[in-house]
């Protein structure tokens, strides 16, 4: 069995943020506004990455802006609905097909959020570099288009037919969190760690990348400190872990790192759902695996 804890003790690490005022006011206006454009998807089928067992399409959405997204969308050959993972937008250039292996048995959706490749048109992000797009301000920082980005992909889902609507998995790190609060009929959450918690506090002790760009950001704007941990204290995982009551396996890294078991607490408890932790051990494969059954136990326990 995979060992996977729940977070009941209090941690020695404690967070430097606060949660803005009109948090929900923000992302309620978000929300209504990602409403007022259409899904508008197009789907066009992708032969090449078709296999005996699923179909692979290229999907188009309209996001906010307005702005359109490419997501890649697999659907098992056969009766459904199925269950369905949904990769969320991580921080890298490229948006992947989803894995062969979930292709088999789940609907599966990778998402490409604005500025990645093949949805990168008009804007090109750039990496390292994205992290401070527009940070001076939280209505323009890119990270709002980017969790309305995946929050339409999940609108997209919720009218199809082959989408089993109970059983709906979000993979990803802030996106991820971020849009299974947004979206409280996702039942499952499956998050990786995030890069926007307590970034501020954090980036000061590491030079890890993608947070180093906050250190050169700060570095080369020093008197804007305060005003960034403004605008970011509004993509704060921890302020949207008590929005989501789905079932959460939350990873945190083996000790020393800088999403730790001890700095993984505070979010671990803010969730409103059961929540489990799993720390990771440094071996890919069986942290692999440990994620997997995971996963495996819950979509699987819903098929009809």
């Amino acid at each position: 069995m995979v060992n996977q804890a729940s977070m009941t003790e209090e941690s020695a690490y404690m967070t430097s943020v606060s949660r803005p005022e009109d948090f929900d006011g923000f992302w309620h206006d978000a929300m209504s506004e990602l409403a007022g454009f259409p899904v508008a998807p197009e789907i066009e089928a992708i032969p090449l990455r078709g296999t005996d067992f699923a179909a692979m399409y290229g999907l188009s959405l309209t996001s906010i802006g307005p702005y359109r997204i490419f997501c890649y969308y697999s659907v098992p050959h056969g009766g459904g609905p199925f269950p369905t993972i949904v990769r969320c937008p991580e921080y890298s250039s490229v948006t992947l097909v989803p894995p062969y292996e979930e292709r088999r048995s789940f609907v599966c959706l990778s998402v490409g959020a604005r500025g990645q490749r093949l949805s990168d048109k008009p804007f090109a992000a750039a990496y390292p570099g994205l992290l401070t797009e527009g940070i001076e301000d939280p209505s323009t920082y890119i990270y709002r288009g980017i969790i309305a980005d995946t929050c339409r992909a999940i609108d997209f889902l919720l009218d199809r037919p082959e989408v089993d609507q109970r059983n709906i998995v979000l993979m990803g790190s802030d996106t991820a969190i971020a849009a299974a609060a947004l979206h409280p009929s996702v039942l499952y959450l499956m998050a990786t760690a995030p890069i926007l918690y307590d970034a501020v506090a954090r980036c000061a002790g590491t030079d890890e990348y993608p947070l180093e760009e906050l250190n050169d950001y700060f570095r080369t704007y020093p008197d804007r400190a305060d005003r960034i941990a403004g605008t970011l204290a509004y993509f704060d995982p921890l302020f949207f872990a008590p929005m989501i009551g789905s079932e959460t396996l939350l990873n945190c890294q083996p000790d020393g790192g800088i999403f730790d078991r001890e700095r993984a607490e505070p979010l671990a408890r803010a969730f409103a759902g059961p929540t489990n932790v799993f720390q990771q051990t440094g071996y890919s494969l069986r942290d692999f695996q440990a994620n997997e059954n995971w996963l495996q136990e819950r979509l699987r326990s819903g098929r009809r």
